[in-house]
């Protein structure tokens, strides 16, 4: 079967999914979670792209990046193909860990990614864990090297302590629904 192409966002900014092989935990421990941040912020900071959101889950990821220097296919890839390398090695495996192509979305508008932004943040909730589960909500609130904070706290308010409060207040309110956003509609 033939790939189709991805459709390109015109704010360069992506919903970004990663599953692990045969539904594969990605994860087992904390190291594991930790060793995917490393490898996030290495590529980040070589100007790849830049990250607005992140959950890591057990057996999948969502990432909501703003393409940079590097096509967004090229990092990804890069992100996989390391996080793999070490996750086989660690667990004395060898093949794939990634099923298939990652997913994405384009983000089309501001609700849009303020919709994404709240179902990334809200992965964990479903699964009853708390929303600061290995995601990206306490960058927010705090301070961040890893995530890009101050576009999405922009939207917000132009002072910090309001933006987070705001921000805060917004992600409090769970989603009604979540249909139709990456990784929710069954094929």
């Amino acid at each position: 079967m033939a790939r189709y192409a991805r459709e390109c966002s015109e704010s360069g900014i992506y919903h970004v999914m990663l599953r692990g092989i045969d539904q594969t935990q990605l994860f087992y421990d904390s190291e594991d979670r930790e060793a995917l941040l490393e490898r996030l912020a290495r590529l980040k900071d070589e100007g790849s792209f830049k990250l607005f959101a992140y959950a890591l889950m057990g057996n999948h990821t969502h990432f909501l990046i703003k393409e940079e220097q590097d096509p967004l296919a090229l990092s990804i890839k890069r992100l996989a193909v390391s996080y793999s390398s070490w996750f086989n090695k660690k667990y004395d495996r060898s093949g794939y860990l990634f099923q298939g192509r990652f997913k994405s979305e384009p983000i089309k508008d501001d609700p849009h990614l303020l919709t994404v932004f709240k179902y990334i943040h809200y992965n964990p909730v479903k699964v009853g864990e708390d929303i600061s589960a290995w995601t990206s909500y306490n960058d927010y609130l705090s301070s961040s090297e890893l995530t890009d904070t101050d576009f999405i706290l922009g939207m917000f308010a132009k002072s910090s302590p309001e933006a987070k409060e705001q921000l805060r207040q917004f992600l409090d309110i769970p989603l009604p629904k979540d249909e139709g956003i990456l990784g929710t509609t069954k094929p």
